[in-house]
């Protein structure tokens, strides 16, 4: 196989990673409205089970990224699909909610694995950067987009444990067509990069460090905020007749986060032509004043608001990607994504956890948007502080 053919078929894989890596942990975000009548419980009490989860997503990223380091990037995408699949059908097979929360648990570890194996797998394969980020990135939005319809679908049509368990098996039977693509050589395994980024300074290094830390932080809160919360916004802030059923609601948020998918794209092509500084702190920007005016509309211009605040959240995405490997040295990456996924999912888990707290003192979420405006805000004045840092070819997004 050529190396061409191999770059394709590693961005394949890659792109299908991530879409499932999303697309898993939200199963429950929409099948808890199920869950509400089925089991008699709360919203709050329901979501409450999914903190463990969403918590693990991110803070199982540092020794997957340690172990993606230290043995095999392709090894450890091999242990994603198939463990992130076992996980999914043993959670649509649990009776009580301890049983649920372990198994919610199970697929936030195993999904965890991707970001900070894969994304560096990608950046290791491939020779523009912000393109191939920008194409994962969409394939990234696209999970989240579907999690929340294809949830809908399967529990209307055939219970909420088809959710969990049908897209279980179809990673892991993609996990051993992964592991016969390994095997038969259609993935090359480099050694180095395919585009080594040039050289920084010590102290751009540290300072980007510190910067990213912050914005990725608020970035994976207003994330991880809105992917959980905005079924529930939908149910009780949308006087369409789409909003009265769960597959309705799934089915607008999945059109927010398909809308949101070309926001990816467009960053990764803007990363590679202009400052990524910029492109990342204008995408940070523009969140503030669509997050306030959620905040007041209902109905289609909520829709529309809320798909454009995604959208913006994930702009930046490729550029910030692109910026962390451009200052870390190969051998250290995935240790590096790994630190920051456990900001971006795991810390930033935050965002899940305030959500019932929120529901259950206000009795909605409509303060939800005021609180990730403001979170938007303090990322972008830290963005401002990015150095501009060196570059290969400073005419190709350098900053």
């Amino acid at each position: 196989m050529t190396i061409k053919s191999s770059r394709m078929v590693t961005l394949g894989f890659a792109s299908v990673a991530h879409t499932f890596s999303h697309m898993f942990v939200l199963f429950f975000a929409t099948i808890v409205l199920v869950l509400e009548a089925e089991w008699g419980l709360s919203y709050a009490e329901l979501m409450t089970l999914s903190i463990p989860g969403a918590v693990l997503f991110g803070a199982c990223a540092l020794p997957a990224g340690w172990l993606g380091d230290k043995w095999s990037g392709s090894g450890m995408l091999a242990v994603f699909f198939v463990g992130t699949g076992v996980a999914s059908v043993l959670t649509g097979l649990a009776d009580t909610p301890i049983g649920l929360a372990i198994g919610l648990a199970l697929i936030g570890s195993f999904a965890a694995i991707y970001h900070p194996v894969g994304i560096p797998w990608l950046i290791k394969h491939t020779t523009n950067h912000g393109r191939a980020l920008g194409i994962n990135g969409v394939f990234g939005s696209i999970g989240t987009a579907i999690a929340a319809v294809l949830a809908g679908f399967l529990a209307e049509l055939f219970g909420w444990r088809a959710a969990f368990i049908v897209p279980g098996g179809i990673s892991i039977l993609i996990g051993l067509l992964f592991i016969i693509g390994i095997k038969q050589g259609w993935i090359v395994e480099r050694e180095g990069e395919a585009a080594p980024s040039a050289e920084q300074s010590v102290g751009d290094i540290r300072r980007v460090f510190v910067i990213l830390a912050l914005t990725v932080l608020c970035a994976g809160l207003i994330y991880q905020a809105l992917s959980y919360a905005l079924p529930k916004v939908f149910e009780e802030r949308l006087t369409l007749d789409a909003g009265h059923s769960v597959l309705g609601i799934g089915g607008l948020v999945s059109l927010c986060y398909a809308i949101s998918a070309f926001g990816q794209l467009i960053g990764g092509e803007l990363a590679d032509r202009y400052s990524k500084k910029w492109v990342y702190a204008i995408g940070i920007a523009f969140q503030v004043p669509v997050a306030i005016a959620a905040y007041f509309l209902t109905g289609p211009a909520l829709v529309a608001m809320a798909a454009l605040f995604v959208s913006f959240n994930f702009v930046g995405q490729p550029a910030e990607n692109a910026l962390l490997a451009r200052f870390t040295p190969l051998s250290l990456r995935g240790r590096i994504y790994g630190v920051k996924f456990v900001l971006t999912l795991g810390v930033s888990a935050i965002g899940v956890g305030m959500i019932p707290i929120i529901h259950a003192l206000l009795g909605n979420l409509d303060a939800l948007f005021i609180l990730l405006a403001l979170v938007a805000l303090i990322a972008f004045v830290a963005a401002i502080f990015i150095p501009r840092g060196r570059d290969v070819d400073a005419m190709a997004g350098g900053d």
